[in-house]
């Protein structure tokens, strides 16, 4: 079964997907500031949580079409991004980095080129040239793989309201350094024994 929730909504079945995926969103990508457009639309409710059982590529492409379909038809002050979610698919990172010529495909064959795009993150991310363990990958990192769907305008808009955002990914990579793998595993140590 697949479902489809704002951020907010509770979820049983799949709560342990969404909450690794919420506590990634909020205290990596939003609390350590790695996307300074992640929570403009998190707090005013613009983010789409979607979590797909697939594990095969054409299941996923059709997962992914679903989302893309939905944005398409949805306006963003209702919908203006979504996560993909996919806990089951794609433990090995070159297979879901090869898989997104797929995606780009997918997006010219619905005429979403330049509509629409697809970043992916990957709980193995590795930058071309970096070493497997290289703190900075966690920038592209997440508990499971996710296909995280843009509005192109959307991603103009906050290009253009944030002055240095062309050196967002070199600020990125500096900001992780210094917190280093024991700083990065402390954000989600704490919400863990929180848990407990």
């Amino acid at each position: 079964m697949d479902i489809h929730l704002p951020l907010g909504d509770i979820d049983d079945e799949h709560g342990g997907s969404r909450a690794a995926v919420v506590r990634w969103l909020e205290q990596a990508v939003i609390g350590l500031n790695l996307c300074p457009f992640a929570k403009a639309v998190q707090v005013k409710g613009l983010v789409r949580l979607s979590i797909d059982q697939a594990n095969d590529p054409d299941s996923i492409l059709a997962a992914l079409e679903t989302e893309l379909q939905h944005l398409a038809s949805t306006a963003a002050t209702v919908t203006d991004t979504t996560l993909l979610v996919l806990p089951r698919a794609f433990p090995d990172f070159l297979d879901f980095h090869l898989f997104q010529g797929e995606v780009a495909a997918l997006l010219r064959r619905l005429d979403f080129d330049g509509i629409f795009q697809v970043a992916p993150f990957h709980p193995r991310w590795e930058f071309a040239g970096s070493a497997p363990d290289d703190v900075e990958n966690c920038v592209g990192r997440a508990p499971y793989p996710v296909l995280h769907v843009l509005r192109e305008a959307s991603v103009d808009r906050a290009v253009a309201a944030v002055p240095e955002a062309a050196h967002i990914y070199e600020a990125n990579r500096i900001r992780l350094r210094t917190l280093g793998w024991d700083g990065w595993n402390a954000l989600f140590a704490e919400d863990a024994s929180n848990n407990d």
